[in-house]
């Protein structure tokens, strides 16, 4: 995919943005180096690969470092509430903004 000149100028139209033209030299170049690097990457076959939830994965002696999950801070739900307008069974009360 390579964007034309034309097309800078309906994006930046769109953005309502006021391109001089050596600006829009410099972005047409760019955004046409952006989409050669995604054009790359979707041209690597991946079918049979299953995703990860993170590249940390793919190490096996490498394990993540994840801090323990303990409360920190004391409960004040009841001293935030009480300038709240209005509040029900600990949860904040808002008028309704869509039908």
């Amino acid at each position: 995919m390579s964007l034309t000149s034309s097309d800078i100028a309906r994006i930046a139209s769109l953005a309502r943005l006021e391109l001089q033209p050596a600006e829009s030299a410099r972005l047409l170049t760019q955004m046409n180096d952006f989409f050669g690097i995604v054009e790359q990457m979707r041209s690597v076959d991946t079918h049979g690969l299953e995703p990860l939830a993170h590249p940390v994965i793919t190490q096996s002696d490498m394990v993540l470092r994840l801090r323990p999950d303990l409360v920190s801070e004391p409960n004040q739900r009841e001293a935030n509430q009480k300038s709240a307008p209005a509040v029900e069974r600990g949860l904040f009360l808002v008028p309704k903004v869509i039908d």
